[in-house]
């Protein structure tokens, strides 16, 4: 019997799961040098929060959303805490779960790194057209999708709504904008 396929294709396997592993580690690394006040896993931790149901966002979703461990994410929401950015509080719907809230002060630090994580985003995918970027999504999805699992993603809307809601949407705009002109994207 010829190996050489089976050969080739293990090969390939080691290849892309290691190359995963090492584009992980190098995407954070690469996020935390874009974010001032965040670490790469402290924003998608905000991230999730801002992305689930207001009433769901207990501890225990924050970490499926995440694909983490309730342990890790519980220390990451602590640290936030501390800075102010968060708060938790018992769940009204069950008085076993901790629910948590972003602050006035984290949607505003949400919307810094915001504008920072565009960039960072920009310069990743600086050489992907729109086409490759939908093919590694579409890819990504289905190796999340192994034994069924759909993967839930993160909704192109926010749940929170701001104090200042004139100044998120001037925020949002000068992102975009400075996207636009980083991607060559005509208005």
């Amino acid at each position: 019997m010829d190996y050489s396929k089976a050969l080739r294709e293990l090969h390939l396997m080691q290849q892309t799961y290691a190359t995963f592993f090492s584009v992980t580690n190098k995407f954070q690394a690469q996020g935390d040098s874009y974010f001032e006040k965040l670490t790469s896993r402290q924003y998608m931790i905000m991230l999730a929060i801002a992305h689930l149901p207001e009433e769901d966002t207990t501890l225990i979703n924050i970490a499926k959303k995440l694909e983490t461990s309730k342990q890790s994410a519980q220390s990451l929401i602590t640290n936030l805490e501390k800075k102010g950015y968060l708060v938790t509080s018992a769940s009204k719907r069950d008085k076993r779960a901790i629910n948590v809230t972003i602050t006035e002060l984290g949607k505003q630090i949400m919307v810094e790194c915001g504008e920072n994580a565009i960039s960072l985003l920009s310069d990743i995918f600086n050489d992907f057209t729109t086409q490759e970027l939908e093919t590694l999504w579409s890819l990504l999805k289905k190796l999340y999708g192994l034994k069924g699992k759909e993967q839930s993603g993160f909704e192109e809307n926010v749940n929170y709504k701001f104090e200042d809601q004139e100044g998120f949407q001037e925020a949002q705009i000068r992102a975009l904008n400075h996207f636009a002109l980083k991607r060559n994207i005509s208005k």
